[in-house]
């Protein structure tokens, strides 16, 4: 399964964390969705941002260690949609700068607001609700 998928996350606490290359980042407490994309292999993604312990390797490592996810949600398809995803979440989310987007020309692939405000917009996205399953 190919496709994009989003990570509504929450952070309990105001935390500093540093995050890779981009150094050090003042994260609010609250709700964050995260924007990405698998085109080869969209289940398997999603069970590693879900795992606990796991290398760090991509920037939502980082706030993950320190976050936790709440939602799951993807859109399967062939084309690579991320970057189309993160421009409308943006126009009326607080976009993190520099965040999820170091192999494209997007501002951010993280945003921040509310619950009701994430999830208002991911509902104009047409994306599904992930299930995890059992194993």
């Amino acid at each position: 399964m190919k496709g994009c998928y989003l990570l509504v996350v929450e952070l309990k606490n105001n935390k500093k964390i540093s995050v890779g290359k981009l150094g050090d980042i003042r994260f609010q407490q609250g709700f964050y969705v995260y924007v990405g994309s698998a085109l080869n292999g969209l289940e398997q993604r999603i069970q590693r941002h879900l795992k606990k312990q796991k290398k760090t390797y991509w920037h939502i490592d980082y706030l993950l260690k320190e976050a936790a996810i709440k939602k799951v949600f993807y859109k399967e398809g062939e084309n690579k949609e991320e970057c189309n995803i993160a421009k409308k979440l943006g126009h009326s989310l607080t976009m993190i700068h520099g965040f999820g987007c170091s192999d494209c020309t997007c501002k951010s692939h993280l945003f921040y607001g509310t619950y009701k405000e994430i999830i208002k917009n991911i509902e104009k996205l047409e994306f599904s609700l992930y299930i995890a399953k059992k194993k």
